[in-house]
């Protein structure tokens, strides 16, 4: 087992979750204990969940042997472990996901005692009602977290209780709200700069830094917010501190807040409900008796579930429920309400359901319940609630469900047959998939699918894409991968892994290795997506999952979309002719830093991490891909340089490399010195010599106020880490760049004594103003040194620099940005960048996590948002089976694990249009052509079929045809099939794999007036 130093988190495993919990909430994860009862499918996936998230230890209990059945959901199982105990078994499995996590099992749980070796427990349904009642008795008197959850088919609930007194560190995970403050009255209302919202809310605390006249309010004493409107909030009476005179920053203050919860005795009878749908408002009471009933049903038959239930069964089960009503008629909302009689039924015989779906949503919700339970880091559940997914049920008239084609057939998947019958599971298995993406959400997706068994069928198959390979931080969340795939590809590791968990798919996946673009339309080509049944997307990009869009509607596949962001997750369902397309709506892009802020007046660390990484790009990037450029191709001052905005940098950048090329590592030191001087020290005098800390504006106002911070030079210490870092990163990176050997022996651990006496020798050159350069102050404002350099400072470069044939051996490397790869100094001297700059505006600094994740633009993930989402899709994926067209059955879901949050939506449809009489789908629709047809043949076509008269017709960018064509050009090509005319205007052939040609047609309608039409597709 591995193990790491107190207060020490490895940030090479955890990064990607450290981003979403921080450090502090993982910390107290490592001092927690977990106790899973239960491991049945939905036991194991919260305790794979668990251990994946880095709790101190894990124990499992349940007492029973694995059974057939238990395949259905438990993806750990295999037919060999028939008849072993479930938590010995499990116990080996779950030991190689995280080397970090002990995991222990527990023979019995009948003394309550042992149960204070942990923090928190959670029940599964595996264990009695009654039962859970003395856990959680017997947790509330020892200060114990008890969480108890259950499925049962398409149905599942889970129950909260974290105490009599429970404090909540963090309620939401987001980043402290921040704004410039414009002016503060007497009376305490705060007003923000240049209307930027604050995006408060009343109850907020917020605290003050840099004010100037009310000096008091930053003493960092939180302030109760009251919002006055988007740009304004009111703090409370501050007349007795001073007058405003200008300035300030508002930074939100994240409050402890103590909650409490009822025991699970008294929320049966006075349940505090969570919904997770407001469409099924009603049926929370409804499931809250039923499932009571359930365990009531158990306790009389002396038998536990699954059991097939029949009608008699389900008669007694409404039964159970209504005496429970009228014992509690509140917990129908009213004391009229009466029992749902066709939702109990449905409940009764789904009972030995076990749908992978609905164990991956419970087991990813609930494995977020207990990493709260054990931090503190966001809001609980309060108190319990209720899920269900009939609309995953399929068409009763074409797949019955009967106590016949239900019954079980002694296989693994009987618990799927006992909800959607024998018929329905077949064509589960028959179906021919393509997954795009075999990452976090991909595993979960693959290890769904293997447990469905979809695409394990005669004519079933499933493809699985994905051009990346297996690193170390992918271990904490994509489950399928462990420390010895580490290099391998991605979607063979996952292929093999799903086909070792079922059998029946061996010889059914084929994994592959290429990327799902435009360049590799002749491998995924016209048979290729033909045959699909659907296609579902586990892409972290927005480029690729709008070019699978596309190939979808092109090729009328359904697609299931779904990402994850943290806690947030979401899902959308794209059927053809029924619901608009993924690219039917995009997120708003990202709001930019202005260049004249990142360039002079930074304000936040982002600005300062954004500069550092363009300095980075220059210096070790940029600069030697120009020299190998230069020194390679011949022409590459006129025909390159001479098209750049910056033909000046590019010129200094080539001249520095080329004629300040370092011997040894001494000069790779020396250099980064003089850099530091020059960024930190030289830039920032020139600024203040341009405008000094006491200029004023046109107006008269102070020149420094507002979002601009008066800068103070750097003045290198050896002794300061960030200045001493930015040299070591940048001595090692020039070194790199050109192939010189560094004189430290590893990272974090270089030759001070070496650095010391190198920058030590060195003189340094006192600063010298630069009287005709100009600053640009706002973006609206024309750059002051925009435009072409004068041409003889060109020459001048140009002249300097050494002919390219007597560099011919001579080749730099350079480096491309790689935030992952801890040695390569690529994070470190951005970081060391970044802080150097933020001390020159002083500006909080950020440590080298927050750096790389902003710097690298990290997607924060974790997996039980990732399990949450993949089970949510999969619902929508039997759907898609069973080929609904009701978009009223179809769900996007939104949900955010923090709060915890639930909403799910319609789908939007897809829009109409309409020309002369004909309306058509403008998403799906298209005009099908059979044959390499003219195009004579093709006008005549629309003109005598569709009453169209096409006034141009064209084949990508290039215009096959137009109305205003000389008659002798359209003469010419109206004969010619059109692969012809294409080739004609194209001067190239279509090429052999494309069996269908799209083009793009402009229309008159009948009345002579230009409509919008769909494509054509010539189908070859």
């Amino acid at each position: 087992m591995s193990t790491t130093q107190a207060g020490e988190i490895d940030e090479s495993l955890y990064s990607r979750q450290l981003y979403v919990l921080g450090k502090e909430a993982m910390l107290k994860m490592q001092l927690s204990n977990v106790l899973v009862i239960g491991l049945r499918g939905l036991g194991i996936e919260i305790a794979k969940n668990v251990a994946l998230a880095g709790v101190k230890s894990l124990t499992l209990h349940d007492p029973a042997a694995v059974e057939l059945q238990d395949l259905s959901s438990q993806f750990f199982f295999s037919e060999s472990d028939i008849g072993k105990n479930r938590a010995q078994v499990s116990q080996h499995r779950l030991a190689e996901l995280n080397a970090y996590v002990p995991i222990a099992t527990i023979p019995s749980i009948d003394d309550l005692e042992q149960l204070h070796a942990y923090q928190v427990i959670v029940a599964t349904e595996t264990v009695a009602l009654e039962d859970k009642v003395k856990i959680d008795t017997y947790a509330r008197e020892h200060g114990i977290k008890f969480i108890s959850t259950e499925t049962r088919g398409l149905f599942g609930n889970v129950f909260v209780d974290l105490g009599k007194e429970f404090t909540v560190i963090d309620t939401t995970g987001e980043e402290p709200k921040t704004g410039v403050v414009s002016d503060i009255e007497r009376d305490g209302t705060v007003t923000m700069l240049d209307d930027n919202r604050h995006g408060l809310e009343d109850g907020d605390f917020v605290k003050f830094s840099e004010v100037q006249g009310l000096e008091k309010l930053n003493d960092g004493k939180p302030y109760k917010v009251e919002v006055l409107g988007p740009f304004a909030f009111l703090i409370g009476d501050v007349s007795a501190l001073g007058e405003y005179k200008r300035g300030g920053i508002f930074t939100q203050v994240k409050m402890p807040q103590n909650i409490s919860f009822a025991s699970l005795r008294d929320t049966l009878s006075k349940p505090e409900i969570v919904f997770s749908d407001f469409a099924k408002f009603d049926r929370a009471g409804q499931l809250h008796l039923g499932f009571q009933a359930l365990h009531q049903f158990q306790v009389r038959h002396q038998g536990a579930l699954p059991r097939p239930m029949n009608d008699e069964d389900a008669n007694e089960l409404v039964k159970l429920c209504a005496d429970l009503a009228v014992q509690e008629p509140d917990v129908l909302g009213a004391p009229d309400v009466k029992i749902n009689e066709k939702l109990i039924r449905e409940l009764a015989y789904q009972a030995r359901g076990d749908i992978p779906g609905v164990v991956a949503f419970f087991g990813g919700l609930v494995a977020q319940e207990v990493l709260k339970a054990c931090s503190g880091k966001f809001f609980p559940l309060k108190q319990i609630m209720y899920f269900d997914s009939l609309a995953s049920l399929p068409d009763p008239v074409a797949f019955p469900r009967t106590e016949q084609t239900t019954k079980p057939i002694n296989s693994r998947y009987d618990n799927q047959i006992a909800v959607f019958g024998i018929d329905f599971q077949q064509k589960v298995a028959n179906s021919k998939v393509f997954l795009v993406g075999s990452g976090a959400i991909g595993c979960e997706m693959l290890k769904n699918w293997a447990l469905v068994g979809l695409g394990s069928g005669p004519d079933g198959y499933i493809t699985v894409t994905d051009n990346d390979s297996i690193e170390k931080s992918n271990l904490n969340r994509q489950f399928l991968f462990r420390p010895k795939d580490v290099g391998r590809d991605k979607a063979s590791v996952a292929a093999e892994a799903v086909a070792a968990m079922n059998p029946d798919l061996v010889g059914k996946i084929r994994p592959m290795t290429d990327k799902v673009c435009q360049e590799t339309e002749d491998i995924f080509n016209d048979a290729f997506w033909t045959d699909l049944d659907f296609v579902t997307n586990a892409l972290d990009n927005v480029e690729a999952r709008t070019y699978v869009d596309r190939r979808c509607v092109f090729y009328q596949k359904p697609l299931l979309e779904s990402g994850t962001l943290g806690t947030k997750g979401n899902t959308q369902v794209v059927i053809p002719g029924v619901t608009e397309s993924y690219s039917s709506s995009r997120d708003p892009p990202e709001k930019s830093i202005p260049l004249c802020t990142l360039r002079s007046f930074p304000s936040k660390i982002d600005h300062t991490i954004a500069w550092a990484k363009s300095l980075f790009q220059g210096y070790f990037f940029d600069a030697p891909e120009n020299v190998n450029m230069y020194i390679s191709q011949p022409d590459f001052i006129d025909q390159t340089l001479k098209q750049s905005g910056d033909v000046k940098g590019i010129l200094e950048s080539i001249s520095d490399s080329l004629l300040n090329k370092p011997q040894n590592f001494d000069d790779c030191i020396r250099w980064a010195r003089l850099e530091f001087e020059k960024k930190f020290s030289y830039d920032i005098k020139q600024l203040l010599y341009n405008f000094p800390a006491d200029a004023k504006t046109s107006s008269g106002e102070p020149f420094w106020s507002g979002s601009k911070r008066a800068p103070t030079p750097l003045v290198f210490d050896i002794n300061n880490p960030e200045h001493f870092n930015f040299v070591v990163a940048g001595a090692n990176l020039r070194a790199f760049n050109f192939t010189i050997q560094s004189s430290d022996n590893l990272r974090g651990s270089p030759d001070v004594e070496l650095y010391k006496k190198v920058i030590g020798a060195m003189d340094i050159a006192p600063f010298s103003p630069n009287a005709n350069l100009k600053i640009q102050v706002n973006d609206e404002d024309p750059d002051p040194n925009a435009g072409n350099p004068l041409t003889d400072e060109i020459d001048t470069l140009t002249a300097s620099l050494p002919d390219p044939s007597t560099l011919a051996n001579f080749k730099m490397s350079p480096a491309e940005f790689e935030k992952d790869d801890d040695s390569n100094y690529h994070i470190d001297f951005i970081t060391a960048c970044s802080n150097c700059r933020a001390s020159n505006y002083s500006i909080d600094l950020a440590d080298r996590a927050k750096t790389k994740f902003i710097a690298g633009r990290i997607i924060p993930a974790i997996a039980t948002t990732t399990a949450l989402v993949a089970g949510l899709v999969n619902l929508e994926l039997y759907k898609v089976v069973d080929g609904k067209t009701d978009i009223e059955q179809y769900s996007n879901g939104y949900v955010n694990l923090a709060l915890p949050f639930f909403a799910f939506s319609e789908p939007i449809g897809s829009p109409k249009g309409k020309y002369n009489d004909t309306e058509y789908d403008k998403i799906w629709d298209r005009f099908d052509i059979k044959g390499d047809i003219t195009l004579g043949d093709l006008i005549d076509h629309f003109e005598k079929k569709e009453g169209l008269e096409i006034t141009m017709l064209s084949y990508g960018v290039s215009l096959l045809y137009a109305s205003f064509f000389p008659a002798k050009k359209l003469k010419e090509r109206m004969s010619l099939p059109m692969t012809k005319v294409v080739k004609l205007v194209t001067k190239q052939d279509v090429p052999p794999h494309v069996h269908t040609m799209i083009l793009e047609i402009c229309a008159d309608d009948k009345e002579g007036e230009d409509v919008e039409v769909p494509y054509v597709t010539v189908h070859l």
